[in-house]
């Protein structure tokens, strides 16, 4: 997506990602470029902020979690991850949303699987983008670092296994040199593990 207008860009993810909706899509990609201010804040970030963030609530009290720790030259990145938190909200129908901010330094969830909640949305910051393939299909597909990936999980209303769409997180260990990742994933509040009590989580590097 290379629309210069931060609107116009908003509405057209919003306009793709509707597709979600469709009984046959298990999977939406938007595609999209980082920009400066943006690849700016990432890397600040990477540089000073905890290798995990882990939070429930609503998207202002995530706001105000995130801004806390946020380091100074990140601004970009929270800006981006509340837009993503209010376009998931749009189609999820639940007004507290989880939200995982988390550097990747190794391999994670190298297993190709559904995950067990009705939508999650995925966005690769930093590093290799996630893996996906159809259920009945050997090849591999990738997101491009920025994409923003909807997937649709066990407990989406009406879910079929045809045609389920498996991800994974990409094996770092395969890079010919070290690589870190920095993954957003925004899904439901009580999605692995969290709940009322379980507010927030905080994991230093």
């Amino acid at each position: 997506m290379t629309d210069s207008c931060p609107t116009r860009q908003q509405m057209n993810v919003l306009s793709a990602l509707k597709d979600i909706q469709q009984p046959d899509q298990h999977i939406v990609v938007v595609e999209r470029s980082i920009g400066a201010p943006l690849q700016a804040a990432i890397e600040a970030w990477l540089a000073y902020a905890p290798r995990l963030f882990l939070t429930r609530g609503t998207p202002e009290t995530i706001e105000r979690e995130i801004a806390d720790i946020m380091p100074v030259d990140a601004h970009w990145l929270l800006r981006d991850i509340l837009t993503l938190a209010h376009q998931y909200r749009t189609f999820s129908q639940t007004q507290e949303l989880r939200v995982r901010l988390e550097i990747i330094i190794g391999d994670s969830c190298r297993r190709f699987h559904v995950d067990n909640v009705p939508l999650r949305l995925l966005c690769t910051y930093a590093g290799p983008g996630v893996q996906w393939r159809y259920q009945d299909e050997e090849a591999i597909h990738q997101t491009s670092t920025g994409a923003i990936t909807l997937l649709k999980g066990l407990k989406f209303p009406d879910w079929s296994e045809e045609p389920a769409i498996l991800h994974r997180s990409p094996p770092l260990s395969a890079c010919s040199t070290p690589t870190q990742r920095l993954l957003l994933t925004v899904d439901h509040p009580d999605a692995c593990g969290m709940t009322a009590t379980t507010q927030s989580l905080l994991v230093e590097a």
